[in-house]
């Protein structure tokens, strides 16, 4: 029990349709045991016969059942008097599928069901193959004979809502749980798959791509997989031709930062994209970028189900400043945070070893949310001020920022601030100028600051040296480090099996630390998020720096506390 207990879990509740497994992690507040407690108090109308449930576990290829009081005891819990953690309802993100407009490779009635491996399958000459067969491959492919453990159904769902505080109302939003199905939708030797990155640089999308192309190759043995080059100008301009990618193309391109696509922003025209798709026999889209990408993405989407094109289309969020919503954090951003932490130390140094009153300022990347500048600080230790766009800034006063640093200054005769590129906009003329990608030019808030702190200590009789470093570009063009580069290719495999179970409009992403498939239309509607003034990430920052804390104190007892 011991052991079993410190183990990912799965809880087997019935519901109305058969049963439904929620995927409980370890590192959330309702798990397994603590939903157990709540189950045996609650109706059996809801949840079925509390006495018996049953906890399939990751690692395990079988249901083990016990009894849910013993399981509470042995494991030391207590229920919860108030049931403030109780789930009466799981309102369920539907993702779209292929299979209910188009005929399918593979069906319930045709497939083999006492198997829980999924057969990659080739044809030739009307002979179905399997990968475990001899056969001779496609050049492109090298095609690994997979047996998984456990195979993801669609009754596998994963809580958005994990936090249970008391007040809060009884359901929870859920997506479903990403992985290989046992059903494939396409013939993977039919394949024809294509690949583009838009927007901005982010750490790891060479590595997204290699994954995408050897998941295709290797465990599905696709035909082939096309690159699509320099965003969605690749699709129709003549000067962007497609390249066709192979495992060889793409062996070490994860070693490097930015896109052996290449990139750009704008570029959308509808009709030529689709033309372009109908044109290479296009079954599968992966379109790597942020919100407004994705948004563009189920444009796609929407004109192929009009056209009558068997074509998945499938997202991979991407985003530096890491506020698309839902998902835990976006990949690169790590890598990011690492990277731009070596210059806060930078802007240290040079304020530590520079007389008189060196104030240090950088400036990090962040449109509408201060993710990457908040974190980049709390992760050095080094900030005495972080300024970013979900916070107003206030200049002078009691509570002003420019006297609380130049009494920073004079504490430890130097300071080092982080100013995210968002931030202040209250203080600056707002430009309605607009990129090609339709994303609104930002006042420069970095040189403002530097320029304002420097003439607020001539105004008091002092001279302070100012040394600015703007390392933007440079924090998003850096490789993906480990964890990023891992986080890559769970995203990458997790996209290809939904594409290959015939999944379309959809995303892809870390919910909970578990990987999801999110409908695009619920992504996007809530993108870009922000981070709460009033939350904690925002407290961790006033407590290390001592700024003043320039947010409104509008905390009500009836609402949860805000995260």
């Amino acid at each position: 029990m011991n052991e079993r207990r410190n183990r990912a879990s799965w809880l087997v509740l019935a519901v109305t349709g058969g049963p439904l497994l929620l995927s409980v992690s370890s590192r959330c507040f309702v798990d397994a045991f603590s939903i157990a407690s709540s189950v045996s108090s609650r109706s059996s109308a809801h949840i079925g016969d509390s006495s018996s449930v049953r906890f399939l576990f990751a690692d395990e290829c079988s249901l083990n059942t016990f009894d849910a009081e013993e399981c509470i005891a042995t494991a030391g819990y207590v229920r919860d008097p108030t049931e403030a953690s109780s789930v009466d309802n799981v309102l369920v993100a539907e993702i779209e599928t292929l299979r209910d407009k188009f005929t399918s490779f593979e069906n319930v009635d045709a497939h083999v069901k006492t198997t829980n491996m999924i057969k990659y399958c080739r044809r030739r000459e009307g002979k179905r193959l399997l990968a475990s067969d001899t056969i001779a491959p496609s050049v492109n492919s090298r095609i690994a004979n997979i047996e998984y453990n456990h195979l993801i159904e669609d009754r596998e769902l994963v809580l958005v809502d994990t936090v249970r505080v008391p007040g809060m109302d009884k359901s929870s939003r859920a997506f479903h749980r990403a992985g290989p199905r046992k059903l494939l939708h396409f013939d993977p030797s039919l394949v024809n798959a294509a690949i583009v990155t838009c927007g901005g640089l982010c750490p790891g999308l060479n590595n997204v791509i290699r994954e995408l192309v050897h998941s295709l190759h290797n465990l599905y043995g696709a035909q082939n997989v096309w690159g699509i080059t320099g965003g969605y100008h690749g699709f129709h301009n003549p000067e962007y031709a497609p390249v066709l990618l192979t495992n060889e193309m793409v062996e070490n391109i994860h070693h490097e930062g930015g896109t052996i696509l290449r990139t750009s922003r704008g570029g959308f025209e509808i009709d030529a994209i689709v033309s372009f798709l109908r044109s290479k026999s296009i079954s599968q889209l992966y379109i790597i970028g942020g919100d407004g990408t994705h948004r563009g993405a189920y444009k796609i989407h929407e004109a192929c189900m009009e056209a009558g094109l068997n074509i998945a289309v499938a997202g991979i969020p991407k985003t530096i400043d890491n506020d698309i919503d839902y998902i835990d954090r976006s990949f690169g951003f790590v890598s990011a945070v690492e990277a731009a932490q070596a210059s806060i130390r930078s802007a240290k140094t040079e304020a530590m070893c520079t007389v008189p009153n060196a104030v240090g300022i950088i400036k990090l990347m962040g449109r509408s949310a201060g993710y990457l500048a908040t974190f980049a600080a709390l992760g050095s230790g080094d900030v005495d001020l972080v300024l970013v766009p979900e916070v107003p800034i206030v200049l002078d006063g009691p509570g002003g920022v420019l006297p609380f640093l130049r009494q920073r200054v004079k504490e430890q005769k130097f300071a080092v601030v982080v100013v995210a590129e968002g931030a202040g906009e209250e203080l600056l003329e707002a430009t309605n100028v607009v990129d090609r990608g339709g994303n609104r030019l930002l006042p420069p808030i970095g040189e403002y600051m530097r320029d304002r702190i420097k003439e607020y200590f001539v105004e008091h009789g002092e001279e302070a040296t100012m040394k600015y470093i703007d390392p933007s570009y440079t924090v998003r063009s850096v490789p993906a480090n480990g964890a990023d580069s891992l986080y890559c290719m769970e995203l990458a495999q997790n996209a290809v099996h939904g594409a290959m179970a015939g999944y379309t409009g959809f995303s892809v992403g870390l919910v909970n630390n578990n990987v999801v498939y999110l409908p695009i239309p619920q992504l996007v509607a809530s993108s870009p998020r922000q981070m709460s003034p009033c939350g904690t990430t925002w407290e961790r920052v006033l407590a290390m720096t001592g700024q003043p804390n320039t947010t409104p104190y509008v905390r009500s007892e009836e609402q949860p506390i805000p995260l």
